[in-house]
């Protein structure tokens, strides 16, 4: 898994629902290398810290791979690396295969998969359009979030190594089924809940959809 692309984002005020907002989903690409901080990455403005940003969202990566998908249903859109808010845009990445938990070398920094990202109206904003948000969660590439364990430098060609897989981890792919599939996963559910690198707020989300089936 290669870095192709280091993204950065200036603060934007948009407007949503006859009120002015603002925003730092606007990222585009930056010839310089990036620095992975433990909360969030240097230079980037993260608006809303209560959903972005902090340990568990310090950094956001997408799939290289993923954007033909959403070219060619948003063919007008000017397109660019950072579409989708990420810091990192990275060639090979697979939600099916990251399990949260697992810990990798990312340029200068260590970096441990958290969670998949839910969306906002703030994509669909940077869409045109919040259908989006009903497609991105069907389309089940949501992309990953890291924490930072070390700090340090990133910059485009850099590589995701493996250090220590979390095997009997809970993949993003199946994580996101939690949140959102209308299927029933209580045995993926009880497996989540026991694993002590699934977020708090994560456990929680699942015990509000599973309740006492998984307790």
């Amino acid at each position: 898994m290669k870095v192709v692309s280091t993204n950065i984002g200036e603060t934007k005020t948009i407007s949503w629902r006859g009120k002015e907002v603002k925003t730092g989903i606007y990222k585009y690409p930056v010839d310089e290398p990036i620095y992975l901080d433990k909360e969030d990455v240097k230079g980037d403005h993260v608006v809303d810290r209560r959903v972005h940003g902090g340990v568990d969202k310090a950094c956001y990566l997408y799939a290289a791979e993923h954007y033909p998908y959403w070219k060619e249903k948003y063919p007008d859109l000017d397109w660019d690396y950072g579409m989708f808010g990420e810091n990192l845009t990275i060639l090979g990445l697979d939600e099916r295969l990251i399990n949260i938990g697992s810990v990798y070398t990312l340029g200068e920094a260590m970096v441990q998969v958290s969670q998949p990202r839910q969306p906002c109206y703030k994509l669909g904003v940077r869409f045109g359009t919040q259908t989006v948000l009903k497609q991105f969660v069907a389309a089940l590439i949501p992309g990953v979030y890291l924490r930072v364990l070390t700090p340090g430098i990133v910059q485009t060609g850099d590589v995701l190594t493996p250090h220590e897989i979390h095997t009997d981890g809970i993949s993003i792919q199946d994580m996101y089924k939690l949140f959102y599939d209308q299927n029933s996963h209580e045995t993926l559910a009880k497996k989540a809940i026991n694993d002590p690198f699934v977020t708090t707020n994560n456990k929680k989300n699942i015990l509000n959809r599973y309740g006492s089936s998984i307790s």
